[in-house]
């Protein structure tokens, strides 16, 4: 018993410690770059505001949520506390500006996160679909994977392509160097990542799993998480020399051995310092490298970070 109070205690002292680290970081160094006083009048269409004759698919810094359809993830107040990432729903999510979008499946069809469930994914693809026929020039990148330790719905993606064909971009290595403007009325990236089943082929309408990468870092500390995503960022080529879309995600995720579970609580460690990181990102020179960034619980603020960042991108101005 003793053993276990000094390890919480070390814990504490460590994320308290960490906290203080960005916390200084951000005082010290401010959180401005080339963007970062802007913001979008309509969120909902911050890609057409930014004129999408101009802006290419690769200069785009892309706000990102992590397990997006975990909203109404297991029971309000038992289970839901320690497996919910976000409060909007996806449709919300769009309308605020979001564009990348993490959906874990099971056998059955149903998101889930880990072993508990959510609400079917024909909920997802529905509020997908009265956003894009809501606006004209919103890109998005759709993510389905199977979660692990599932197996994955059958023919999963010939379902995908069915409800999403008219919006589909088929899987073609020349669209990152492209204009939004040069693949509408095509809006979605939609990436499948089954865990058993054939990766999508070469061509098809959907992306493999090879053309979204990224690096996790279970970690409940936040500076430990924020100095790893500039770690493998750094790795990375610029964004123009790419051929798939890199992920950076600001979060930090509950431990089992932490006596707080709770992932707003524990992910609250790190979401203040979005635009720290991207600031960050510039200071150390690798700003160009910074695609898709993510996190949980996204907010207005978060979304116009990306949207000042691409659309500074476009301009020629970072």
């Amino acid at each position: 018993m003793g053993s276990q109070v000094s390890k919480q205690v070390e814990r504490r002292n460590s994320i308290r410690a960490e906290k203080k680290v960005l916390f200084e970081m951000k005082q010290s160094n401010g959180s401005e770059f080339p963007g970062s006083d802007y913001h979008p009048s309509d969120r909902k269409n911050w890609m057409l505001s930014l004129n999408p004759d101009k802006v290419q698919i690769n200069q785009i810094v892309w706000p990102g949520t992590h397990d997006s359809a975990t909203n109404k993830i297991g029971f309000p107040f038992v289970t839901r506390p320690f497996a919910q990432c976000q409060s909007l729903s996806i449709y919300q999510q769009l309308v605020t500006g979001t564009r990348v979008l993490d959906i874990r499946v099971q056998e059955d069809r149903r998101v889930c996160h880990g072993v508990l469930l959510a609400y079917s994914v024909d909920v997802v693809i529905e509020d997908v679909k009265k956003f894009l026929l809501e606006t004209q020039s919103e890109v998005i990148i759709l993510e389905m994977r199977t979660e692990f330790g599932h197996d994955e719905p059958p023919d999963f993606d010939k379902y995908l392509e069915v409800q999403l064909g008219e919006y589909l971009i088929p899987q073609d290595d020349q669209v990152f160097g492209k204009k939004i403007s040069e693949l509408l009325p095509k809006r979605v990236f939609c990436v499948w990542k089954p865990r058993k089943s054939p990766q999508p082929k070469a061509g098809g309408l959907l992306w493999n799993s090879g053309y979204l990468k990224d690096n996790w870092v279970d970690t409940d500390l936040p500076s430990t998480k924020f100095e790893s995503n500039m770690k493998y960022l750094v790795e990375q080529q610029q964004v123009t020399a790419r051929k798939f879309f890199y992920r950076v995600e600001n979060t930090v995720t509950p431990q089992a051995d932490n006596l707080i579970l709770c992932v707003k609580r524990v992910t609250d460690r790190i979401r203040p310092y979005a635009r720290l990181f991207i600031s960050q990102c510039f200071s150390r020179g690798v700003a160009d490298r910074l695609q898709i960034f993510s996190t949980d619980f996204i907010d207005e603020d978060f979304v116009d970070a990306c949207a000042g960042l691409t659309k500074a991108r476009a301009e020629g101005n970072a």
